[in-house]
Parts: structure tokens; C-alpha cells; sequence
């Protein structure tokens, strides 16, 4: 059984998809080093995730069946230190998070069993609320940006968005959930730091956080989840509302979301940049310091500073709205997604030209295999005799004299 678990759990939009990219390309490094990061595939831990909480995700629970306790069972063979992350794992229940902890071989106070340290990274509410509608409209969502800022300023929460943002993002609330049984000072609080920090700083301290200091790791990685400009995410949001009900899941996912949003779209830096909304920021920052109050209480172990939660606040002069953007940007971004999908299906089109040349081929091949000896030799003498005048001429009399006219003859 593993002596240490180190269990990363959310928050979504806090450099996840680069920490998990380097633990999945370092896997057999970490392993040599005596930690697992126990996956075949890069999203093992996802699909674990969807399992554990039974969540429905575009046809993607199906494939996640048993996929909790494999890991789990993975977890427990190994003798050393393993590591789990998952961001959705943030909106776990009570009743999720003891199955969860208990197949890891967690025992409730610390004092035996399996040493269960929680990580959550957490990011302000000022970057991570335009980021999650974002997110919802890169999952097929047609709702508008403020439509999303109406439904989780809802205090009641009893509707779809609101209840799965302050279940993803409500950070006292997660670490409550998760933390309820593991001793302070195991619960591992990561910061993302502020805008305009050195770019190896995340990193930094997520090494400080899951104890990677002195391992030997490839920090390159080409997995990222970028984000869109405002014209980009009203482009993305208007494909949504003409094209989702005909594009299933399994097509939606490789076209829209992977080519145009993260592969198009997204390289276009020069737009403005999706941020909160001015009028907002009031009540988000009386929200942060309420958390920073009673996170800094909790008495958990704090990697970068608390501070770190109070974002700056919008200038509203700069502010774009995504509900009303410059119609000559989103004639621009379309162009750029025209052409992508022209590009791909071109693509795909000289790849089902190729594979049907090699399908005619492997037909010939098939055919020639099953014809007689005596047939193709008569084949291969009427080739040659095409190839000059005078066996042509031969040909021509032959046929004549067989009354026929067929090549075959």
C-alpha cells in the first residue's frame, strides 16, 4: 500500500492541464524516483473523477465504469508515494469524498492507515469567473455572459451553473469537504500568483506543494488549455447556438472545442481579453476577504500567500463585453475558423482519397491472389503484346477471328 497519497483536487483554471501533462509525460521517471502517477492514458484520472462522482460527460461515463477503483487499487499496489489530480474532483460530496478517501486506505484523524495529503490549488475570483463561463461555453453552452453572472449571484444556487461553479470554486467549501478528516497541516492550500508573476513561479510552487524539488523532470509539455478573446468566445458561443443540435458530443469535442477554440482561436492574442465585468467586482471582493478570514483560521499549510485571492480590480474603460462585441473582430475570428475547417476537411479528404488508392490495391492484390496460374499468364502475355505495334496488330487479328472485342479475349 502506498505510505503517502498526495491528492490534488481542484480548483479548474489553475494550471491543472500543465501539472497533470508533466506528471503523465514524467510517469516513468517519478516511477524510477519511487512516485507513481498511476495512468495509461493522459486522462485516466479524469475519467477516475467521472466515476467517483457519477457525472454525466458527453457520453464519457460509459468508458468510466469501474475507472475510480482501478486507480484506487493501482494506488494501494504501490509501496511509496502516488499522486491523483483531477480539478472536477473539487465538487465531490461528503458521501464521494469518504469512498474516495477510504479505498486510498485514509483512516479519519491521520493516525493510521495510509498518509492522505490534500492539494488544492486556487486561483481569484476576478480571473476564474470569466474563465469558468468560458469553459461552459467551450463544453457546448449558449447562454450569455450575463446570464452566467445572474445564475451564481443566485444566493439560492438551485440551478445547473451555479450550483456546479461554487462547487468547483467555493474554496472553504471544498477544503470542508475534502479536509473534514485529515489533519490541518496535511491540507495543502497552492496560489496561483498574480498577474504579471514570473511564469515559472506556479510551477514552483507546485513542486514546494507535491515534493517534486529534487526530481529529475521534463518540464516541456504541448498540452494547455488556452483562453479565447472576447470576439473569439461570442464566435464560439453563436456556433453553439446553430450547430450543437446537429453535431453530437463525439464530433463537437474534436472540431469545435480542439480546432477552432483551442488550435485557432485561441492564437488569437491581439483581441480584447474576456474579464470580469467592473459593477461585479464589489461583492467578489467582499467574498474573497471572507474566505481569506477563515481559510487563514482553518490553520492549513499555504503555498504562495492567501493574498494571492484578491484580484485586481477591472478597469472599466477596458472592458469588452462578450454579450455585445465588435461585429468586425467576430468577422475576422470567423474567417479564421472557415478556414480551419476548410483546411481539415481538405485533410480528411486526401486522407479518404489515399486509403481508398490503398483499398483499390489491396482489391487487385485480393483478385490477382485468387486467379489461376493460367490466367495470369495469359494476362500478363495480352500486357505485353500491347506494348508494340506488331503485337497489337496480333491482338487485333486474334480477336477479330474470335468474333470478339473484349481486352480479355
Amino acid at each position: 500500500m502506498s505510505s503517502r497519497v498526495l491528492l490534488h483536487v481542484g480548483t479548474p483554471k489553475t494550471g491543472t492541464s500543465y501539472l497533470q501533462d508533466v506528471l503523465f509525460q514524467n510517469r516513468s521517471r517519478l516511477l524510477k524516483q519511487g512516485v507513481s502517477y498511476p495512468a495509461e492514458r493522459f486522462d485516466e484520472h479524469f475519467l477516475a473523477a467521472l466515476d467517483l462522482m457519477r457525472l454525466r460527460w458527453g457520453g464519457l461515463e460509459r468508458e468510466a465504469v469501474g475507472a475510480w477503483d482501478r486507480l484506487a487499487e493501482r494506488v494501494r499496489e504501490h509501496d511509496g508515494t502516488s499522486i491523483i489530480s483531477h480539478e472536477i474532483l473539487a465538487t465531490a460530496s461528503r458521501t464521494q469524498v469518504q469512498r474516495a478517501l477510504a479505498s486510498l486506505g485514509h483512516e479519519p484523524g491521520g493516525t493510521g492507515g495510509t498518509e492522505v495529503h490534500l492539494i488544492v490549488s486556487v486561483r481569484d475570483l476576478v480571473r476564474q469567473i470569466p474563465a469558468e463561463w468560458q469553459e461552459n461555453v467551450k463544453h457546448r453552452a449558449t447562454f450569455s455572459y450575463a446570464q452566467f453572472l445572474e445564475r451564481i449571484r443566485d444566493p439560492e444556487r438551485d440551478n445547473r451553473v451555479g450550483a456546479w461553479f461554487w462547487g468547483v470554486q467555493e474554496i472553504p467549501d471544498i477544503l470542508a469537504r475534502w479536509g473534514a478528516t485529515i489533519p490541518p497541516e496535511r491540507v495543502h492550500i497552492v496560489t496561483v500568483p498574480r498577474p504579471g508573476g514570473p511564469r515559472e513561479e506556479l510551477w514552483q510552487r507546485f513542486s514546494t506543494a507535491f515534493d517534486l524539488h529534487d526530481l529529475d523532470l521534463e518540464l516541456g509539455t504541448e498540452r494547455a488549455n488556452p483562453s479565447l478573446g472576447v470576439p473569439e468566445s461570442a464566435l464560439l458561443r453563436r456556433i453553439n447556438k446553430a450547430a450543437t443540435r446537429d453535431l453530437p458530443p463525439v464530433h463537437y469535442r474534436p472540431l469545435v472545442r480542439e480546432l477552432l477554440a483551442h488550435q485557432t482561436l485561441s492564437k488569437r492574442t491581439r483581441s480584447p481579453r474576456l474579464s470580469l465585468p467592473p459593477s461585479e467586482y464589489p461583492w467578489i471582493s467582499e467574498v474573497t476577504e471572507s474566505w481569506i478570514d477563515e481559510l487563514t483560521q482553518r490553520g492549513y499549510d499555504v503555498v504562495g500567500d492567501l493574498a494571492d485571492l484578491r484580484g485586481d480590480a477591472p478597469a472599466g474603460e477596458q472592458w469588452a463585453d462578450p454579450d455585445k462585441p465588435a461585429e468586425r473582430q467576430v468577422a475576422q475570428a470567423s474567417l479564421e475558423a472557415i478556414r480551419a475547417l476548410l483546411v481539415e476537411a481538405a485533410d480528411r479528404q486526401a486522407e479518404a482519397d489515399r486509403l481508398r488508392v490503398k483499398l483499390e490495391e489491396a482489391r487487385r492484390e485480393l483478385i490477382r491472389a485468387r486467379t489461376p496460374r493460367l490466367m495470369r499468364t495469359m494476362e500478363w502475355t495480352v500486357q505485353q503484346l500491347e506494348t508494340s505495334g506488331p503485337g497489337r496488330r496480333a491482338l487485333g487479328v486474334y480477336r477479330k477471328a474470335r468474333g470478339r472485342s473484349s481486352l480479355s479475349a
